[in-house]
């Protein structure tokens, strides 16, 4: 008999080989249809999902109602980054894997989940029901979310006072099946004329409520507006009013353009900022210090995620408690800013005010402005009346824009000149007439004066705002000296107060390669561009022994006052210059006299800059500015520039904001008695 063994063991292992490959291509097909399950549901395709599905689960749920049902939780969830990942094998036909996501409760990790498989028609099929979508649910469950919304940071002002904060606003609205039932014409006509809107407004909400019985809310008002008064226990006529909880600023245009306000997020908002969790329903900053900081005031919603069975919790799928947003407070005096916009009186400009010791911003103003409240309640017609009117100017923020500084940069020139030895205070300039250039290289060019003294010193240059001096002493520094003592104000550089601003220049290109520019430049013309807290800080100098202290605006625990331009008027020519530029207040025929207080010592300058196409150009608008910095008591240094003021009398308009805001300033602050 022949030996059989060999033979044998070649057909065992013929037939383990095949049983080997059938397990192989069994595991690779199932692996294959875990892969296309989990890129569906990455990628949130529900309907290719379902073409996943077998025979039996799909006459268990229709296409519709699968896709409903996914897209429904996931979306509710807010379920983002999906991602699965496969376990060990515990079963045959059997993929256990968990799952990973962002959701609106924060990141979930869930695990013990079952991928149940079954062939049909030689192909893989998955056997569903709700335990794929959280192992614990079953037919019938609902998952629900819970949102315990966030406290937003208020913005305090220096004194603790809130100029934002989460608050309670009004809902002025209609039950039309009250309201219908008598003098409805009436009633929307009164409703319109209290509010200040028109009566198409109402109807038409009107018109597109389909439901009698529904509240039709019609605007959101302040909780203290007078107009409620009237629209309030009119529950018989179907006017009711309801709390809101909303953002509630300082009542006042004053604070707008500073703390701007909060909306609904955009999808493109959206999706920039998807990573750090807000939500479809979530607020965020659209302008302003309500923008800038939102990182910081926003608060995180809370969340909860579970699954509800017979309309009982079963089971918390995710959590998190809410988180409040920071407060921030800032340096700003609440009475100064809203005096100072009072008496601008709607005018076009700018104006800051610093304190010279500290630095610290105690005013940053744009006017026109808003009021921010604006946009968490309604405009009215006549806002709105007046906004047209004004071309919509409360849009532009000018404590941001830069503007030619004109005469007020002449302490810069001067400061620059005595510490370069160009300038002689005491020397007298033979100065003929109103125009002069510096040679007939300057064709048709020339500079122009108001005064008509033939010989001027230093002071009286001040004094007079002469600008043929000042043209006269920017040549003698020529180019680099005056550019770097353009810089020792900070000239050309930015201002690091937490808030985007217009970097100042000193010329287009940062050089001065032309004697007409340079000169120009010397008397703040040319292409020199500044912001009004540039030049509140450059005076500031006046009144802080020649340092510019570290501008700054946010205020925190650990704040550190610090000095920005240390000796930015030497302390050799300092009172040289407090000297010169309190004669513009205080001597008979200073450009400023007009601004002088009884019994305080201020330093100050107007300034007019000339808007122009060219020097011929007659129909050019002027700018006015008017400084003043207090040397007695340096708690202040005010920059007001207005726009437009050729009409107005030139920067004689500015002087009598700077006057009654600094002695009001001053008398509140109990510097001068109120008898002064």
């Amino acid at each position: 008999m022949k030996n059989n063994k060999p033979f044998i063991l070649l057909f065992m292992m013929m037939i383990f080989c095949f049983l080997f490959i059938s397990g192989c291509s069994k595991e690779s097909k199932q692996e294959e249809i875990f892969e296309d399950f989990s890129e569906m549901l990455s990628k949130q395709d529900y309907g290719k999902l379902y073409a996943l599905l077998s025979k039996e689960s799909k006459e268990y749920i229709t296409e519709e109602d699968f896709v409903t049902r996914y897209t429904n939780i996931y979306s509710g969830i807010q379920a983002i980054d999906i991602n699965l990942k496969k376990e060990i094998d515990n079963e045959d036909n059997v993929i256990p894997f968990s799952i990973g996501m962002e959701t609106v409760a924060g990141k979930v990790n869930i695990s013990d989940y079952q991928l149940k498989l079954v062939k049909e028609e030689k192909e893989w099929k998955i056997q569903w029901d709700e335990s794929l979508i959280f192992p614990n649910m079953k037919k019938g469950d609902k998952v629900k979310v819970d949102i315990d919304k966030a406290i937003r940071g208020s913005i305090l002002d220096r004194d603790g006072n809130p100029l934002a904060k989460d608050g309670v606003i009004k809902t002025v609205g209609i039950n039309p099946e009250l309201f219908d039932q008598s003098n409805q014409e009436e009633k929307i006509k009164e409703m319109a004329t209290i509010l200040d809107i028109s009566e198409e407004n109402i109807m038409k909400k009107l018109d597109d409520n389909t439901k009698p019985n529904y509240f039709v809310p019609i605007v959101d008002i302040l909780s203290d507006d007078e107009k409620l008064r009237k629209l309030q226990d009119r529950g018989d006529d179907g006017i009711f009013v309801y709390r809101k909880d909303s953002r509630e600023y300082m009542n006042h245009e004053a604070f707008g353009r500073l703390l701007g306000y909060v909306g609904s997020i955009t999808a493109e908002e959206l999706e920039k900022n998807k990573e750090k969790g807000y939500s479809t329903t979530s607020l965020i900053g659209k302008a302003g210090l309500e923008q800038v900081y939102e990182d910081t005031l926003r608060g995180i919603d809370g969340a909860e995620i579970y699954i509800e069975r017979d309309k009982e919790k079963v089971e918390t799928i995710a959590k998190h408690e809410p988180q409040k947003g920071q407060d921030i407070k800032l340096s700003i005096d609440s009475d100064l800013q809203a005096k100072i916009y009072d008496e601008m009186n709607g005018g076009k400009g700018s104006a800051t005010a610093v304190n010279p010791k500290t630095g610290e911003i105690l005013a940053l103003v744009s006017s026109p402005s808003y009021n921010s409240n604006r946009y968490t309640t309604y405009v009215t017609r006549e806002e709105q009346q007046k906004r047209e009117e004004s071309d919509f100017a409360d849009q532009a923020n000018r404590f941001s824009k830069l503007y030619s500084p004109g005469s007020v940069f002449k302490l810069i020139t001067a400061a620059t000149g005595l510490e370069k030895g160009t300038i002689d205070p005491e020397k007298q300039i033979a100065i003929n007439g109103r125009s002069w250039q510096k040679d007939s290289s300057w064709g048709n060019y020339s500079i122009t004066r108001v005064n008509d003294q033939t010989s001027v010193n230093l002071k009286g240059a001040v004094k007079y705002s002469d600008n043929i001096y000042f043209a006269m002493s920017a040549l003698d520094l020529g180019n680099d000296d005056f550019i770097a003592g353009a810089k020792k104000f900070g000239i050309g550089e930015e201002l690091e107060i937490g808030y985007p601003l217009g970097n100042s220049q000193i010329s287009n290109d940062g050089s001065i390669g032309r004697d007409i520019l340079l000169a120009d430049s010397g008397y703040g013309q040319g292409e020199v561009m500044v912001t009004s807290l540039n030049m509140a800080l450059a005076y500031s100098a006046l009144s802080n022994d020649g340092n510019i202290m570290a501008p700054s605006l946010v205020q925190t625990e650990d704040q550190e006052v610090g000095i920005w331009k240390e000796a930015a008027i030497s302390s050799e020519h300092l009172s040289t210059l407090q000297s010169a530029f309190t004669a513009v207040i205080h001597e008979e025929g200073g450009t400023a006299t007009a601004s002088k207080i009884s019994g305080v010592q201020l330093a100050g300058k107007t300034g007019t800059a000339e808007i122009k196409v060219s020097q011929d150009d007659e129909d050019g608008s002027e700018d006015g500015w008017f400084i003043v910095t207090d040397l007695d008591s340096s708690k202040i240094s005010l920059a007001i520039v207005l726009e437009d003021v050729k009409k107005k009398g030139g920067s004689r308009a500015v002087i009598p904001i700077g006057k009654n805001t600094l002695s009001d300033y001053l008398q509140k602050r109990k510097i001068i008695s109120v008898e002064d």
